[in-house]
């Protein structure tokens, strides 16, 4: 390994113990280990620092073909030792601002889309539902009304009619009364006998059922 390699790698190996740092504090920012579980924090965990090692053996892999010794530990070390005395107050701050600026985007996306978007069109289908209620209501109140003129109507037609009937039947002659009289009986007559045959059915019928 030559010695610009090995200064490279030094370099490198500083800056990846700085980033790990500050991937380390972001890590426990947004895991909020008090509040899960121990199986989860314990699986999260073992992710990161196979993640962190993985990146770390990929940039080594990069600068000296993955060529471990034993200053590349302690060029890790003053990356991390730098980045906790020199730059984690400010990497801090810095997290915390970003984030703030992500949820107030979000909210402020959120409720413009809430006020422009999401509040208009349920606004517009409530419309349509009301107005779609109103016109069933009215176009039911206009049925029953029209139902009930043309009740009125028929019971008018029926009674002028009933008392044309009547008079006609008055000014009839005697002879084609009682002829019209007997046949109406002789009508009848038959029906009854129907009637009487249909009930007498009904009953075998309900009897075999039992």
């Amino acid at each position: 390994m030559t010695l610009s390699t090995q200064f490279i790698t030094m370099i490198s190996m500083i800056g990846m113990g700085s980033l790990f740092g500050a991937m380390f504090d972001t890590y426990q920012r947004f895991l909020n280990r008090p509040n899960r579980n121990h199986w989860i924090v314990f699986f999260n965990d073992l992710l990161f620092w196979i993640t962190q090692a993985l990146i770390i053996f990929y940039i080594l892999f990069l600068v000296n073909n993955g060529e471990l010794r034993f200053y590349i530990f302690i060029a890790l070390l003053c990356g991390f030792a730098a980045y906790q005395s020199l730059f984690k107050g400010i990497y801090l701050k810095l997290l915390e601002f970003i984030i703030n600026l992500v949820i107030s985007i979000y909210k402020f996306l959120r409720n413009t889309f809430r006020l422009l978007i999401y509040k208009p069109i349920v606004g517009l289908i409530q419309l349509v539902i009301s107005l779609l209620i109103l016109l069933g209501r009215g176009l039911l109140s206009l049925v029953k009304f029209v139902y009930k003129l043309v009740l009125w109507v028929l019971k008018a037609l029926w009674l002028v009619i009933s008392k044309i009937l009547l008079i006609v039947w008055k000014l009839l002659p005697k002879s084609l009364k009682k002829s019209v009289e007997k046949l109406y009986n002789k009508t009848a007559g038959k029906f009854k006998v129907i009637q009487n045959y249909m009930l007498k059915w009904l009953d075998r019928w309900k009897k075999r059922k039992e």
